[in-house]
Order: C-alpha cells, then structure tokens, then sequence
C-alpha cells in the first residue's frame, strides 16, 4: 500500500472579487453550457494570479492555482508565506470546508483541523460536549473518546471551566481545548493554522511538542501553518512556500526557509540611498575573498572579508562600529566592534568559523549605552558551502551556527 498520506494535483480555487459565487445567472449559465461542451471554465481562462498589491483587470481571481505536493504518513509538513499567499484558502479545501475550482485531492484517513479560534465549536455547548461532538464527527465511539478524556482536559487546562458554555470562554481557552481535542482524539491527518498564535508561549511550546510527539511516535501526519519559522524549522521535516497562490518553492524545511527569508536580498554587497551626507555614516558594505574580490560564495575553509566604508564625518568621534553575523533564520551567530580610526575598516573572519548555510550582515554606528547610529540591518548576504570539515559527512544534519574550538582528551 502506498504510504502517501495527501496527493494534491493540479490544484486551484477561483473567486470573484466583491461577489457571492459566480454573481449573475448569466455567468452561471456561461459556466454551464461549457461543462456541457466539455469545455474549460470560461472565467478561469481570464482569472488573474492573486497578487494582492497591484491592482488587476479582471474580477477573476486564482487563490490558488496549480498546486501540487505529497505529504507521506507520519511527515510533518510546513507551509510558509506571505500575509495572502493562499495558506488558509488550501487548509480549508484540504479540511473540506470548500471546494476546488480545478483539480483533485486524495486524502488516506480522518482529518482533524484547527483553523481558526473555535472550529468545530458550538458555543451553546460546554467544553464537555464540545469533546464528545468533535469525537463523534471524527467517527469516534463514545467508550473511545472517554478514554481520551482526562488527557483531553489536562492537556487543556480549563478542567475548571469544562461544564462551563465554551461562548464564555477567552479566545486563548478556546484555541487550548481545540487543540487537545484535535490532538488527542486520533486522527490520521492533523491539520493547524496559525491560531497557536493566540494561546501563551508555555501553551505554544506545549504544542510543538505534541505535534512532533503525533508524528514520531504515532506515525501521523501534521501539516502546519506558522509565521514562527523557528517553529517551523524545529517542527517540519520538508516545507513549502507558497506566493501568489502558486508553490514557489518546495524542499527540506531548511533550505525553504532560508530561501523564504532572504527572498529579494542576493546581493553580497550594500551601498547606502540616504541623500543626508552627514548623518549617513556607513556608505558601503561588501563581502570579499582574500584576494578583494566581491563573492557571495565560500567554502568553509575560506577567510571572509568584510568591508566597510565609512563617511569622514564619523572619524574623531569616539565612536565604535558593531557589526553581527546572522544566520539564515536571522539568528545572531556573534556580534563585534571595533573603534572608528579611519574611513575604510575590514572585518576578517577566520576560516572554519561558519558552518554550512547562509548569512548576512547587521551594522551600525554606536556609542555605547548612549545611541546607536545608522542601523543597517540584514544586508550583504552569502552562503557558505562545507565539503571539507569532519562535520561534513553529516549532509544536511543540522550540527549548529559554528565551528567549536576543543581538543578531545
């Protein structure tokens, strides 16, 4: 038997913008009499890509368009993107709370989703009944779904408010049981939007680790929505990135968060806009090799050469320039700085310092404790490429941001 969980082929969803369904019956008709010819939708051949910051000129809208992706049996799947790029409008075919304009999906097992705060919920109904509702629409027997009870409740932490109606309770008590309920009732599919937003950040780790306790240990699936790409990359075996309604970009999560996070920032080097001469006092940044060639490629075993150039009004000033490496998730691998004596200053980072992965560069002008000048965040990027470290045999493994310096005894 195969072991793909979800198949999505060719995948689309189609709106018109301002209306209801189709909005006219002559549009209705249209659509008709051309599935009677075995023709295509006549407006999805003028539905436009849904970009949501130009302004298009048709009422047509794709949501989603051309999707396709497999999740297999007990994968976490991760799907990132932009505010718009149809993240929810998928998780609510997928959960079969609308329908596709084209394509189809094959789906092996129950789907639990959480999509937003109190799916499923009715809020006449107490959290009790709530958890025997939400079992008995998953197919659950009634014996089934008391012996998940007590941990559906612990997990939740409202055992006080249990008999209570749910219409009472905080949005971050709902997203609690609705999560526990979704967990914890069996489903073969797991689906969760970004409501964990909602609940605190114990809850949020709490959930995270039921998550990857679901996948590793029960063999089921999770597809996950989050902006916490941290989350995301501790989570998800292989994400997605979707824009525009369109997969961009599919892959193992690291390598898509990495893309997703420096889309539109290739260039290893910076030269600043400002028109204000004398308040602009960091010009220029540019990734070196050794020899003082602009790269945007190394080798782990390569020096890396960053410099900068400095407007003439920062000189005398006592003023220090502190500079920080971030890694592909913007996390803060390690900060420098050094005193402003002239105009031209190079960094030199030794080989064998980065690991693996890509990176860019955080800088400014600062006086310590006092004011911090010309911020220049997350420019000059680069990537690191390792074939040659002890480390290296470890493929894609995740072994950390650098090369630590030991000795074995």
């Amino acid at each position: 038997m195969s072991d793909i969980a979800i198949k999505v082929e060719n995948l689309g969803k189609l709106y018109r913008l301002g209306e209801v369904g189709t909005g006219t019956i002559s549009h209705d008709l249209n659509r008709w009499w051309a599935r009677m010819r075995g023709k295509e939708d006549p407006f999805a051949m003028v539905g436009e890509t849904n970009d949501r910051t130009t302004k298009g000129g048709s009422e047509y809208v794709w949501s989603l368009k051309d999707i396709n992706f497999e999740v297999k049996e007990g994968e976490v799947l991760g799907i990132i993107g932009r505010n718009g790029a149809g993240k929810s409008t998928l998780f609510k075919i997928l959960s079969k709370v609308t329908t596709p304009t084209t394509g189809k999906i094959k789906i092996k097992g129950r789907i639990a989703s959480l999509l937003e705060v109190g799916t499923g919920f009715h809020p006449e109904l107490t959290g009790r009944e709530n958890i025997f509702l939400n079992g008995a629409i998953l197919g659950m027997t009634k014996a089934e779904i008391h012996a998940k009870f007590d941990e559906i409740v612990d997990f939740s932490g409202v055992e006080r408010y249990i008999d209570t109606p749910v219409k009472r309770y905080s949005s971050g008590m709902y997203v609690r049981l609705a999560f526990a309920v979704a967990a914890f009732l069996e489903p073969e599919i797991l689906i969760v939007d970004e409501v964990l937003a909602v609940g605190d950040a114990e809850f949020q780790k709490k959930c995270l680790g039921r998550m990857k306790d679901v996948s590793v240990n029960d063999g089921r699936t999770v597809l996950f929505v989050s902006h916490d790409l941290n989350a995301v990359s501790q989570l998800c075996t292989h994400s997605l990135i979707l824009k525009n309604g369109q997969v961009e970009y599919d892959g193992i999560t690291s390598e898509v968060v990495a893309k997703y996070l420096n889309q539109d920032r290739t260039s290893p080097s910076y030269i600043s806009s400002e028109n204000n001469k004398d308040t602009d006092f960091i010009r220029e940044i540019h990734i070196k090799n050794i020899d003082g060639d602009i790269s945007p490629i190394f080798h782990s075993n390569e020096s890396i050469v960053v410099n900068f150039k400095l407007n003439k009004n920062v000189l005398n000033k006592n003023y220090d320039l502190f500079v920080t490496i971030l890694d592909s998730r913007k996390r803060r691998v390690f900060s420098c700085e050094t005193k402003i004596s002239r105009t031209e200053l190079n960094l030199v980072i030794d080989p064998i310092t980065l690991v693996r992965g890509d990176y860019s560069i955080h800088a400014f002008v600062n006086v310590p404790k006092i004011a911090q000048f010309n911020v220049v965040e997350d420019v000059c990027n680069f990537k690191i490429f390792d074939s040659i470290s002890d480390m290296s045999k470890h493929g894609e493994y995740d072994y950390g941001v650098v090369f630590g310096r030991y000795n074995w005894l």
